[in-house]
């Protein structure tokens, strides 16, 4: 699949798991098991219970996705 195929949702950090695992709760109300995106890895970019993000997820499994920004 493209990267394009993906669908971008906000949302917000709600819980912390180990290895770079997170809880995150859509703007809809969904929940979706994400983890870090290379990009955000690669330049140790922290992401912390509470913040902003947007999840790319793919359109087959809307529960789980890759966390690829984080708003300031």
């Amino acid at each position: 699949m493209a990267s394009d195929d993906l669908i971008e949702i906000e949302g917000s950090i709600k819980e912390v798991f180990p290895g770079g695992h997170f809880l995150v709760e859509t703007e809809a109300g969904s929940e979706v098991h994400a983890h870090l995106a290379g990009k955000l890895r690669r330049f140790r970019i922290r992401v912390v219970l509470g913040d902003k993000v947007t999840v790319a997820v793919s359109p087959y499994d809307l529960t789980k996705g890759r966390i690829v920004f984080r708003h300031k």
